[in-house]
């Protein structure tokens, strides 16, 4: 019985131990560095785990090499990974926008159908364990840590990125990988919250709103999206930042963010409905000009932008200065000064070279019997479940290539 060892038991990797066991040709030894597997799995989705998305068109995959998650994302399709999970008992709804969840609401639901998955004969798990280093041992490799050691035939890397080192995020993978001869690109965090001057945003700290937001670079849009945006005492988050955030990480300096409040409205509209309320209600603050369609917050925020006195009756509002209000809800600037750090990012934009590996097989082209999958490697998803997606097809195709 050949011996197959996983480092990292997140979603690839647990996704991965399961495929490998399955033929029960293999004995498999899926290890842990932290206490208990899954971690990261629970805080998915706000709790809830978002784990797939239907519509994974390449277009939602990210890394140098894009094309690289197509053959694992076309072989476990969506639908067959959710026949998967049906499998192990999960049952899953599909929301807007191609969202799949557990039906329960809760994360735990995945990690415990996973976790009883790996209840097998063939399958041992190895929980506070830190692989320290991997070397070749004749056609296989030799595994130590502190203490102990193990020899394996196959050895699969799943030990994900270092996003989210709150949870558990690590460089582990990436050091592994490189003493094996594998070279990484640079790293940046993805669906994050992004940082801006903080004058506009703290004023609506923990305001909500519908909104589409660009990401500019002089007059280039680098990325846009539309959704939940949240403010924050020093910048800006929600699904829609989410979206953007990786375009911004990685696209340098002098980066500003342009917010569309109407989105469905052209700026002719917003400006009829403004002289509709000020001639509705001539002695309100110009500071509720907005009230109906904006939170009030947002309508003193850009009272300001435009340098309204926020008290000023609606009834002495210029035209010029409602065209003013009507053109900054629409194009509220906010400059960029970052991104938040890997602790509070969901995702790693970068990883380890996929042009070294496989896409078939997700096994190195360098080192026989050594494969990767998840989030280790250079490829990294939108937000709305593409990197779970992009987890369980990778970490299914590498643990049935062993």
């Amino acid at each position: 019985m050949a011996e197959v060892v996983i480092i990292g038991a997140g979603a690839s990797g647990m996704a991965a131990a399961i495929a490998a066991a399955e033929s029960g040709e293999h004995h498999v030894t899926l290890i842990e560095r932290q206490s208990r597997v899954g971690r990261k799995l629970l805080s998915t989705g706000n709790g809830r785990c978002n784990l797939s998305n239907m519509n994974p068109s390449p277009g939602h995959y990210h890394g140098g090499n894009p094309a690289f998650s197509h053959y694992a994302l076309t072989s476990w399709t969506p639908e067959r990974v959710l026949e998967f999970f049906a499998g192990l008992g999960l049952m899953t709804v599909t929301e807007y926008g191609g969202r799949v969840y557990p039906l329960s609401n809760q994360a735990s639901s995945v990690l415990d159908v996973l976790r009883f998955a790996l209840e097998k004969p063939n399958i041992q798990l190895l929980t506070g364990t830190t692989v320290e280093s991997v070397s070749r041992k004749g056609k296989g490799f030799s595994l130590s840590w502190e203490g102990g050691g193990i020899d394996c035939d196959r050895l699969i890397i799943a030990c994900g990125g270092c996003a989210g080192s709150k949870l558990g995020g690590v460089m582990d993978g990436y050091k592994l990988l490189k003493s094996l001869g594998h070279s990484r690109t640079a790293l940046h965090p993805s669906l994050t919250q992004i940082r801006t001057r903080p004058d506009i945003p703290r004023s609506m700290k923990g305001v909500k709103a519908q909104a589409g937001v660009k990401a500019l670079k002089g007059k280039n849009v680098i990325a846009e999206s539309s959704g939940d945006l949240l403010f924050a005492d020093n910048g800006v988050s929600g699904t829609v930042i989410f979206d953007i955030s990786r375009a911004v990480a990685t696209g340098g300096e002098g980066i500003k963010l342009q917010i569309d409040f109407f989105e469905t409205l052209d700026k002719s509209a917003v400006e009829k409905y403004l002289y509709s309320r000020r001639d509705a209600r001539p002695a309100a603050p110009a500071k509720e000009i907005f009230s109906g369609a904006l939170h009030s917050r947002v309508g003193l925020a850009l009272c300001k932008y435009v340098g309204i006195n926020p008290e000023t009756p609606c009834g002495e509002l210029s035209g010029d200065q409602l065209d003013s209000l009507a053109f900054a809800s629409k194009t509220l600037h906010l400059e960029v000064t970052g991104v938040s750090g890997f602790e509070s990012a969901q995702v790693t934009a970068g990883g380890i070279s996929t042009a070294e590996f496989y896409p078939a097989t997700m096994e190195s082209k360098f080192v026989p019997g050594l494969f990767a999958c998840g989030e280790v490697l250079d490829v990294d998803g939108d937000c709305g479940g593409y990197n779970l997606q992009w987890a369980w097809s990778s970490g299914l195709l590498a643990g049935g290539s062993v």
